[in-house]
């Protein structure tokens, strides 16, 4: 997909300031990574509109988003860090702003068309996974995206979940929960919410357990 390469290499071009390691990492997640091209793909003709991107990291999808004008504005929600700033420094000259939260804490998050929810859930106590999903779907104006781990599907989910929990032992995460609800649960709670859901595959070219939920809201919310 040359238009997608192209797209690739010029996201990765905007973490130069942030150093060879960070414009690394995000060239290597946008190569490997299909929940990138899944997303984007999203939408139809109008876009993802305004979106929240709840646990944004370094915020390579919300500029990827933004430069190939598949959403009018980003915001960005992470715990404060180097990762945030990173975020921060990437997207500010095309839209994308900011905002430190310790979302396990405080799962509120303020109203947008797309909520994104990209590896976040699992990581977080299973409460509070359901509460940040709650929060998500009562903002959301049209849609809510959630990228998880399927605990459900054997070998993947074993494989998956073994390799999360020992790179705890290396990340900037360490002690990290690594506990995903199973996804039935997940789109219980999207559903309660107003929403029809579908989950999607999202491991292509690889080995992981990852799916994709795509909420729909069925009606304009009050």
């Amino acid at each position: 997909m040359p238009e997608f390469r192209r797209l690739a290499a010029a996201v990765a071009a905007r973490y130069a300031p942030s150093g060879r390691l960070a414009r690394g990492y995000v060239a290597g997640k946008l190569r490997h990574d299909p929940v990138h091209r899944a997303v984007l793909a999203l939408g139809g003709a109008e876009g993802l509109g305004e979106v929240v991107d709840i646990g944004c990291g370094r915020g390579q999808l919300g500029v990827a988003l933004l430069l190939a004008e598949r959403a009018r504005a980003v915001l960005g929600i992470d715990l404060p860090g180097p990762r945030l700033d990173q975020a921060a420094r990437a997207g500010a000259a095309f839209g994308l702003s900011v905002a430190a939260r310790d979302l396990a804490r405080d799962p509120t998050v303020p109203a947008g068309d797309t909520m994104l929810i990209v590896d976040v859930l699992y990581q977080l106590p299973r409460p509070a996974q359901r509460a940040l999903l709650a929060a998500a779907a009562a903002a959301a104006r049209v849609r809510v995206l959630v990228r998880t781990l399927d605990p459900g599907l054997g070998w993947r989910s074993a494989l998956t979940v073994g390799l999360e929990r020992a790179s705890r032992r290396f990340s900037p995460h360490a002690g990290a929960t690594v506990d995903p609800v199973p996804v039935a649960e997940l789109a219980a709670v999207l559903q309660a919410a107003g929403f029809a859901v579908r989950v999607d595959p999202c491991w292509q070219g690889t080995p992981f357990a990852n799916v994709l939920l795509n909420a729909q809201r069925l009606a304009s919310p009050p």
